[in-house]
């Protein structure tokens, strides 16, 4: 047994995860037209490879990796390439897609490719199979799984974690693909261990899905290194450097990532595409996505079309009449939509509506009353009021340089306990774009 977390701070919200614990994995239905978006990823957009009114099967690559940072598109269903144009995204931005009509008659077999065989297949064969089934973090992240498999050859791999531990209030996609797909999840980790040399394995569950847990681990072989962490529930356990400091016992240096550390952590999901995918040369068309929250009539977990509209999603399952904010993601890390006119891509793991009845509404934002309860919370030992009071300044540079801003993954336990209801999240989201705008600003000036 691995070691169990003490991390500071941190919160402990209600977990609203009873609502869809119990649901079994549904078949999400076809929309009318699919929005699939070519940048779905951390990196580079993919290059489309079709033209506009061309027919494709399920699964055929619509767009290829643009590079090392990027990774293909495949299509979600068989149908007819409506047209190739910018589509909006979640943050706001155009980006480039396919609009995709499903055939309404169509089997919707999804097409297979060359066959990564894990008895055979190297290192780097299956490094290059993960990058092209298109297949990225699934936790939210959407980094391109494959460029975190690929590192420098005098880094080693101690321990690869798998990541169970969704803490996120709510959300029970991770849950449940340990609970269904657990042959999957293990041969998923057996190909991650042949990737990467890893010397351990453990799955870090919270103790509130130790069931999930369990299933994963009685579906193992004899013989095989797979152990397991039931870690205590507490937001934000998932949380990439604090499982690393809970099993290992050591900090990710400022700046530094986990293979620094000798640690590489990968999402169950993840892992449960990668041991779905490639022993039939697919490519991800879909992904579990839990709908949630108190303004769905028919919540549950759903296996859904990259590309699925938000919009459509929740007139197949039903909202109440008073919904007033959407959550992609959590109510915690999750980000409210501004507009319902979006895609599900491959980093949804979930949404929640929220009615009227239970939204804090964000026009109460009081002063800060210097309490600390913010200080507190904070798992990085940050100092969330100090770094709000900056970002209202607009001192950007400062909340970077002298108060670690960089160090902040934006896990919300400050904005939670904060008695003023200060938007602190979104004031270091919206500094963290501005340092960004700067930095790109700096090296324009630069080259001319």
């Amino acid at each position: 047994m691995w070691g169990r977390s003490a991390f500071r701070g941190g919160v402990t919200p209600a977990t609203h995860k009873a609502q869809t614990q119990t649901q079994r994995i549904r078949q999400f239905p076809f929309a009318p037209l699919l929005e699939v978006p070519l940048l779905q990823h951390a990196g580079r957009p993919a290059l489309p490879v079709v033209r506009e009114g061309a027919a494709v099967e399920r699964g055929a690559v619509l767009g290829r990796a643009d590079g090392e940072r990027s990774v293909p598109v495949h299509a979600p269903a068989a149908g007819r390439v409506q047209r190739i144009a910018l589509m909006p995204s979640v943050t706001g931005a155009m980006v480039p897609g396919i609009y995709l009509e499903p055939f309404p008659g169509a089997t919707q077999e999804v097409a297979s490719g060359t066959a990564c065989d894990l008895a055979t297949a190297t290192a780097e064969d299956i490094i290059n199979a993960v990058q092209a089934a298109g297949i990225v973090g699934l936790g939210g992240a959407a980094f391109p799984t494959h460029a975190k498999l690929r590192m420098p050859p005098e880094r080693r791999v101690r321990l690869l974690i798998i990541n169970g531990a969704e803490c996120e209030p709510w959300l029970t996609t991770d849950y449940r693909v340990m609970l269904e797909q657990p042959a999957d999840v293990v041969l998923g980790v057996r190909y991650l261990l042949k990737a990467t040399g890893a010397e351990a394995v453990v799955l870090a569950v919270e103790e509130d899905g130790r069931e999930a847990g369990e299933a994963v681990l009685a579906a193992a072989p004899e013989g095989m290194s797979l152990k397991a962490s039931f870690l205590p529930t507490r937001y934000p356990q998932g949380a990439e450097k604090l499982l690393i400091r809970a099993l290992l016992g050591v900090e990710v240096p400022a700046g530094g990532l986990p293979i620094d550390v000798g640690a590489l952590c990968i999402n169950v999901a993840t892992a449960a595409e990668i041991g779905r995918l490639l022993p039939f040369g697919r490519g991800i068309q879909e992904r579990v996505v839990t709908i949630t929250g108190p303004g769905v009539l028919d919540p549950g977990n759903y296996r859904m079309p990259i590309g699925t509209p938000l919009r459509f999603a929740l007139e197949q399952v039903g909202t109440a009449a008073d919904v007033t904010r959407v959550f992609l993601g959590g109510p915690m890390m999750g980000q409210p939509l501004a507009s319902l006119d979006v895609p599900i891509t491959k980093g949804i793991s979930g949404f929640v509506a929220f009615t009227s009845a239970e939204y804090r509404d964000a026009g109460r934002v009081q002063p800060c009353i210097h309490c600390g309860r913010c200080v507190q919370a904070c798992p990085m030992t940050l100092n969330p009021c100090q770094l709000g009071l900056l970002a209202r300044h607009g001192e950007v540079e400062t909340m970077r340089r002298d108060f670690h801003l960089d160090a902040c993954f934006e896990c919300g336990c400050c904005a939670y306990v904060c008695p003023s209801h200060i938007p602190l999240v979104q004031e270091f989201r919206a500094a963290k774009a501005e340092l960004r705008r700067l930095a790109a600003h700096a090296v324009t000036e630069e080259k001319s």
